[in-house]
């Protein structure tokens, strides 16, 4: 809903400020600037990108259109979650675990969690981590360098996009004055025609200079932002599963493991302990 209210303001203000000050729209369309601008830019998009990131692209809009996945109530499922498994291995061991870990979607456990359970990268991290527990890993020290080598990597797949998308924007501008320049070639091909018709090619032109602007400052570049944005969100959900395990790995309660866990997230989004308490008090550790 955020990302359809900024297009629209975008282009109301833009469009509706011209026509407002008595410019005509219709001498804005121009197809063919649109054609060299913004196909020269996918281009470019092309040539400099991988192609997993040309894969990963596709979803960029439902990934925009969506927003981020994280709120609140991720969290406080999150924290219950570590909280369900640090208990069940307070109550019964570390092999009472292998039976939810080795088998996830199968799990009554993970069941109780269905937006964690539907998180198939954050399920695997979890999974990951106490499965190697179960099989003896304890050192935290080793474990934390393991875990924030994951997550850089899993950071720069995520960078790699949002560059690309930022890339884009930086470009857009100076396709627009290319699309200007041609324009102007155009112009001085009919340099002989009446001033009426020399001004309509010269406006054309220009259009080229302002479509290249308005797409790179209007859209691209808040894109590039916004999905920055989403993925600082995700990483503070790995964040908070990280600090959870390292906290009951080095010998913390439940309680604590998930309060260790709590304190990383953003204010905004962050539970009160008050909140996490209630969520956790009938809690099964099964």
């Amino acid at each position: 809903m955020r990302l359809i209210i900024g297009i629209v303001l975008v282009i109301v203000c833009v469009f509706g400020g011209y026509a407002a000050m008595g410019g005509h729209l219709e001498v804005l369309w121009q197809p063919f600037e649109g054609v060299i601008i913004l196909g020269a830019a996918l281009g470019a998009f092309v040539i400099g990108n991988t192609g997993a990131v040309l894969k990963q692209s596709l979803g960029v809009f439902g990934t925009l259109f969506r927003g981020p996945r994280y709120n609140k109530a991720s969290y406080i499922e999150l924290l219950g979650l570590q909280f369900s498994l640090f208990k069940l291995v307070q109550a019964k061991g570390i092999l009472a675990l292998e039976p939810h870990i080795e088998n996830p979607s199968q799990s009554s456990l993970f069941a109780r969690f269905p937006k964690f359970a539907a998180n198939h990268h954050a399920v695997e991290f979890m999974c990951d981590y106490l499965r190697m527990v179960t099989l003896g890993s304890n050192n935290v020290h080793e474990m934390e360098a393991l875990m924030d080598e994951e997550l850089e990597t899993h950071h720069q797949e995520r960078e790699r996009l949002v560059s690309a998308v930022q890339a884009l924007a930086d470009g857009t501008p100076a396709l627009g004055i290319v699309a200007a320049v041609l324009g102007v070639i155009k112009t001085m091909g009919a340099i002989s025609e009446p001033p009426e018709v020399l001004g309509h090619l010269i406006g054309g032109a220009l259009v080229g200079t302002f479509l290249g602007v308005f797409v790179a400052y209007g859209f691209f570049g808040p894109m590039a932002q916004a999905l920055r944005n989403i993925y600082d969100a995700e990483a503070k959900y790995f964040l908070s599963m990280k600090v959870g395990l390292l906290a009951h790995i080095s010998g913390q309660v439940p309680v604590m493991a998930i309060e260790f866990a709590r304190k990383g997230l953003m204010s905004e989004d962050r539970p009160t302990f008050e909140e996490i308490d209630q969520a956790t008090a009938n809690l099964p550790a099964n």
